[in-house]
């Protein structure tokens, strides 16, 4: 291996800096819209922010909801979002009423349905209007590996 091809060596990670997943974009095509099924699906308000987003406090971690309209079309997010939630039957009412439940099948099961997954995880499967897949999980049962 030549000098010019040698990788550069990675300084030895400080104890406090391990990276922190803090905000995860999901693109849309209409804010309103996005901001009304966001707020009604997770059961809080979304905050709206200038440059055509709208953000949502889950956790540690922030769902920001980007209309791209604008200047592009949305590219759906990796599968799945997930999101852990103490009442699985009233997420997955909220979802229904919304008409997004998955129609997929995952591992053999409804996605669409509460199911004991074959890790263990208690869940179902919804999609945002832009084709965004979600996954709700009861708290208890996330499976960490």
């Amino acid at each position: 291996m030549s000098a010019a091809s040698k990788p550069t060596p990675i300084p030895a990670k400080q104890p406090d800096d391990t990276p922190q997943f803090f905000r995860l974009n999901v693109e849309v095509g209409d804010l309103d819209k996005a901001a009304a099924f966001y707020s009604a699906l997770l059961g809080v308000e979304g905050r709206r922010q200038p440059g055509q987003r709208c953000y949502f406090t889950c956790g540690a971690v922030t769902l920001q909801v980007l209309d791209v309209c604008p200047v592009s079309t949305p590219h759906p997010a990796a599968k799945a979002l997930c999101f852990t939630v103490k009442n699985l039957e009233a997420a997955y009412e909220r979802a229904r009423a919304l008409r997004c439940v998955s129609q997929e099948q995952v591992h053999d099961g409804a996605a669409g349905g509460i199911v004991v997954r074959p890790w263990g995880e208690r869940s179902f499967y919804a999609v945002d209007l832009w084709g965004n897949p979600l996954c709700f999980v009861e708290e208890g049962t996330v499976y960490t590996g």
